[in-house]
């Protein structure tokens, strides 16, 4: 495989992931706001708990994301297996 493939590969891959992740701590949190506080939260307050939910499990998939970006850039050379999605200009004339 050559570096375009692996990219369109790991951007897809990533994509996937960040959805799973999303979905995996929106019923978390779902399951957790029934156990414990839906019982106690008044009747108002409860329609505003879906949103927030949905906010919050989507504010923790980002910060996982990033987590296991940061440990992959670490481990893998991005640039001996992944093309760069944008060109600088100023590279391109460089001639690097």
């Amino acid at each position: 495989m050559n570096k375009k493939v692996n990219t369109i590969l790991f951007i897809l891959g990533a994509t996937v992931f960040n959805i799973m992740i999303t979905v995996l701590s929106f019923f978390l949190l779902l399951i957790l706001y029934a156990k414990f506080l839906m019982k106690i939260l008044p009747q108002g307050a409860q329609a505003w708990s879906f949103p927030l939910i949905f906010i919050a499990s989507l504010v923790i998939s980002f910060f996982v994301y990033k987590v296991v970006l940061g440990f992959l850039i670490k481990k893998v050379d991005v640039e001996k297996y992944f093309d760069p999605i944008i060109n600088s200009r100023y590279r391109q004339k460089r001639g690097e």
